[in-house]
Order: C-alpha cells, then structure tokens, then sequence
C-alpha cells in the first residue's frame, strides 16, 4: 500500500489523521533517535521531516538514522530542491499556489522530478498555500510568497477550488513555523465545504483543543512542529492524537 493510501485509510478509520513534523537541524543524532521513538508511541499517523532551510552538515546520516528509526510512514517536507533524500518513504510535492513566485509554483518542482524518480520516492502532489500567521515565518520569508490573509476565507477557497481542478492529492494549509496563530476553523470549514480534497493544516497549533477544532471544521491531518520540541511538551503528542481521531 502506498503512503498516500495508508493516509486515505487513516482518515476513513479514524476521521482524521496526526502527523508530528520534526526538523533535523534542531536535534544532534542521538536527540533525535530518542524523539522519533516518542512518535513511534505517540499514537500519531506518520512523520513528516523538513526544514525551510538547507539541512545542515551530516543531514543524510541524520536522516538515515531517522528511517531506521521510525516505524510510521516517514514523509519529506522539502524546503528545496537540496532536500531530497532516499531516506524516506514519501514526499509532499510541494507548490506553493498561495504565492506567484514561479521558482516555488514549478521550477524547483521541476529540477526536483528526476531526482524523485532516481531515487524512488513517492510523490504526493500537494498544493501548499501560506496563510497569514501574525508574524513573518520562515516559510513566507524563504519563498518571497505574500501569505494570505487568515481573515479572506474566500481567497483560500479560490485557491483551494484551483487546486482541485489541478489534481493536486493534498491541500496544504500553513501558518508556518513558529506562528502567533493557527488557520482559522472558519477558513479550514470554508476550504472543506468547496473540495472534497483531503486538507492538511498545520503552524501556530500548540494544544490539543485548537487541533479538535480544525477536524471538527474540516480538516483531514493536522501537523503539529515546534510545540514537540520542548522536552517538557513531548507528552502532549498522545494527547494531540486523541483529540485530532474521531473527533
């Protein structure tokens, strides 16, 4: 079965699906061992890892250690093209549609398809919209893309319907690292009432009430990141799960 299937049957069985998103450059080798075990006990669906910034110096060894690691799917979260790697089992093709920067809508997209095919990871094709947060991130900084605004619900819509009529597999709806404030519900109902094209949210989300309300509005997976790495907050992974199923 293939990650994007196994994503689809996490969200039938369970109604929506957790994904714990770890950037290797913030944890040593060791560190990061220890972390995906949590996540492999944590009652999440999968592990994302990425960084908006190149990976820093022995980022292939730190990513092997991590799939020898992880039991649960292991998705890359590219912040470029330099990246990929072979050590996972998926990536999020990434386009970033909020934005009207064409290196980030298909050039990278492109540089980036023969390596994909070369080194035999699975492609999910994922429209990646920034949504504004209440600060700069690091995504919207790196990418030159204006986000859009958390309160133009209809703006996400129109995005959103775009990326259907593409076929883009997954939505992504982002409030980037380290942001004030999370999506909206409003905007994820918005977004979900118009496609039927699994929505994925994440940024800004650091309890696990705040991911209760973004399935109950809609969403199919949520993401959470910078919460997870303060030691003190690692258990709150058990409870982000069982408040994102079947909520």
């Amino acid at each position: 079965m293939s990650v994007y299937e196994q994503m689809l049957a996490t969200r039938s069985s369970k109604g929506a699906g957790y994904l714990v998103l770890v950037d290797p450059d913030r944890w040593d080798l060791d560190e990061v061992e220890v972390f995906i075990k949590k996540i492999n006990d944590s009652g999440a669906d999968g592990i994302m890892v990425g960084s908006s910034l190149i990976l820093g110096e022995g980022a292939q060894r730190k990513m092997k250690r991590i799939q020898a690691t992880a039991t649960l799917p292991l998705i890359l979260f590219p912040g470029n093209v330099n990246q990929l790697t072979p050590y996972v089992d998926a990536v999020f093709y990434l386009s970033v549609i909020s934005g009207r920067n064409p290196q980030f809508l298909i050039g990278d997209q492109v540089q980036a398809a023969p390596v994909v095919r070369e080194l035999g990871i699975e492609p999910m094709a994922t429209a990646y919209m920034l949504i504004e947060s209440g600060r700069v991130t690091t995504a919207e900084f790196v990418s030159g893309s204006m986000p859009i605004p958390r309160d133009k619900d209809e703006i996400a819509v129109a995005h959103a319907l775009a990326a259907d009529y593409l076929g883009f597999k997954f939505i992504y709806l982002e409030a980037g690292s380290g942001a004030q404030y999370s999506v909206t519900p409003q905007m994820v109902k918005a977004v979900t009432s118009y496609t039927d094209v699994p929505v994925i949210v994440g940024g800004g989300i650091h309890t696990p009430e705040v991911a209760k309300a973004l399935v109950q509005a809609g969403a199919s997976f949520v993401v959470t990141g910078n919460v997870l790495e303060d030691p003190e907050n690692s258990h709150l992974m058990e409870a982000f799960a069982k408040a994102i199923h079947n909520s």
